[in-house]
């Protein structure tokens, strides 16, 4: 018997490894542990209504954007996603608001013995709790994020109102293949039949994947990038404002954004065509919804992590991009501000190709080398040894809190601090130093 919320996240991490944290030892590709959890609790998953996202980045900003659009709307909304940052409960929300504490130790509780005969994994328990609790707590529509590709995972048991696949890029290739096609090809596993499909980013090598998926599931297809032009007009007051128009339209129309990657502006073409496609099965959205949705993001659903501003002078600034193109788009951004120091804030996780990703980063940085507290984490000292390849001279910092600490003593008031890497460099900010986050 479990008997404090601590105790019962202890038990869930120790007796049913993460993949996030403990890397491929976790990982059970397959969903017959995740059916018959499912099934012993009573099938969850078919008592509300879903709308399931894949992809390789913007997946998680996508989601809750949706989110935040439909809880607008006035629909009691869940939102599922993976990894957390700092507390176990942000992976199962309901119009924003966590799981309680209690919920999670009464349901572990409840379920120990299923636990010991099933055996399944931490992944596969916390979507069945979050299936479970939507159900119970009957929410009008559950956005619900896979964990990682999409055919094998188990979130994957949904016949959901519409899939959205957010765009395809390498990340997981040992799992998940080493081509694009490849990959998208688990992506597309998440495409059901008669069920639309929104691919938020046509690309030439993958489309003839989603295509011929579709067509065998004669799931209507849509590719949300083909359909919308998007002109950036830049960031005012804390927003990032665009206009907006839709093949055949009249208008364009402005909207603002909370979250301010500029990588934001790609997810923006699916959100916008899953909200037009779900507005055609039924769901009541209006204008004002998407616009207060999107501009709010925050706000409701709490999302963290991604372009946020922690601070302005210094500017300190956290992202949880992780792979080539994530990485890729935080650079570019990066170097679109003014600074007069660059200081990168750097851990990564052991499965990824360090070589990939450092070759990415500005040589003008000053670099930060430090290591999450998860076994996953890449050593401090090998990844410091990695960035001497490319010319760089990082400084070793045995915490994400001492790094911080210690770019804040070195920076002017001029100089931008950058914390990314990983998820997990990002998780370990502490965050109550900075205003914004309160």
């Amino acid at each position: 018997m479990l008997n404090t919320y601590v105790e019962t996240v202890a038990f869930l991490f120790a007796q049913l490894p993460e993949f996030q944290r403990t890397g491929a030892a976790a990982y059970k590709p397959g969903l017959d542990n995740i059916l018959k959890l499912c099934d012993a609790i009573g099938n969850p998953q078919r008592q509300f209504k879903s709308m399931h996202v894949a992809g390789t980045n913007g997946k998680g900003s996508t989601s809750h954007s949706l989110a935040s659009i439909f809880q607008e709307a006035g629909y009691k909304t869940g939102l599922y996603t993976s990894p957390h940052l700092l507390d176990f409960r942000e992976r199962i929300r309901i119009n924003g608001q966590m799981i309680s504490e209690e919920i999670v130790v009464s349901k572990t509780n409840n379920w120990l013995s299923l636990i010991e005969s099933i055996k399944p994994s931490f992944f596969e328990l916390t979507v069945a709790l979050a299936f479970q609790y939507f159900a119970e707590e009957k929410v009008d529509l559950a956005v619900i994020e896979v964990g990682m590709g999409g055919r094998l995972d188990s979130t994957n048991i949904l016949d959901p109102e519409l899939s959205v696949i957010t765009n395809i890029s390498f990340d997981h290739q040992n799992f998940l293949g080493d081509t694009l096609p490849l990959i998208a090809a688990e992506k597309a596993g998440i495409i059901k039949q008669n069920r639309p499909v929104v691919i938020s980013e046509f690309q030439e090598e993958t489309h003839l994947v989603f295509e011929e998926k579709a067509k065998s599931e004669k799931a209507p297809i849509t590719y949300a990038s083909n359909l919308y032009s998007i002109e950036n007009l830049g960031i005012d007051n804390g927003f990032r404002s665009c206009s907006v128009s839709r093949k055949g339209s009249n208008e364009p129309e402005l909207l603002k954004l909370s979250l301010l990657g500029n990588y934001q502006l790609k997810n923006l073409p699916g959100i916008l065509e899953s909200v037009f496609q779900m507005q055609a099965l039924g769901w009541k959205i209006k204008a004002e919804h998407i616009q207060n949705g999107l501009a709010k993001v925050q706000t409701n659903t709490q999302l963290m992590g991604r372009w946020q501003i922690l601070q302005t002078a210094p500017f300190v600034i956290c992202d949880t991009g992780h792979n080539e193109s994530g990485i890729q788009e935080v650079v570019n951004q990066l170097l679109s501000y003014p600074f007069q120091n660059l200081w990168l804030i750097w851990g990564m996780v052991n499965d990824k190709d360090p070589k990939k990703i450092l070759r990415l980063l500005p040589k003008k940085a000053n670099i930060i080398v430090t290591q999450a507290q998860i076994v996953r984490a890449l050593p401090k000292e090998e990844l410091a040894r990695e960035f001497q390849v490319f010319g760089f001279d990082p400084v070793i910092k045995s915490s994400v809190k001492e790094a911080l600490e210690y770019a804040m003593q070195m920076a002017d008031k001029e100089d931008i601090i950058f914390i990314g890497g990983s998820t997990f460099t990002v998780a370990e900010i502490p965050f109550e130093k900075f205003y914004s986050t309160h």
